[in-house]
């Protein structure tokens, strides 16, 4: 089930460079890039990248069932609704959609909550729990 999260965040990734792209292009011929398509990028930037890391996270901390599946579900919808809004109810002038951002960010809160859950009620023995016998070097 971390596969949807991997896959998703690289998807996004690739999006927002395209979009990235975009905007360079807006640039160089004088024109300004719209506030909208900026905040809309950095957003689906940010999450994709966040996407990539849930998606180790996940398997790591022991997420199972259906909180595994919540997680992961929850993720995407917010992933791609919050920059997702921004484009299409700012860029495209369909305003009612705008509060729907809510929504998309209760979702991504939802998801960090449950994770939060999991790591501070897994066993010690779970996968990413208790002490390694062999600390990592920071170089």
């Amino acid at each position: 089930m971390t596969k949807p999260l991997k896959a998703s965040g690289f998807l996004g990734l690739a999006t927002m460079m395209v979009v990235g792209l975009y905007q360079f292009i807006l640039l160089s011929d004088g024109t300004g890039v719209p506030g909208w398509m900026i905040g809309g990028h950095a957003h689906l930037g940010v999450i994709s990248i966040l996407a990539i890391v849930m998606g180790f996270a996940v398997p790591a901390i022991g997420v199972t069932g259906q909180l595994r599946t919540a997680v992961t579900a929850l993720f995407i919808a917010g992933q791609w609704g919050v920059p997702g809004v921004v484009w299409i109810g700012e860029g495209a002038g369909l305003n009612f959609l705008m509060p729907t951002a809510f929504l998309w960010g209760l979702a991504l809160i939802t998801s960090m909550l449950i994770m939060l859950y999991k790591t501070l009620t897994q066993e010690q023995s779970a996968p990413g729990g208790g002490t390694a016998r062999d600390s990592l070097a920071d170089d």
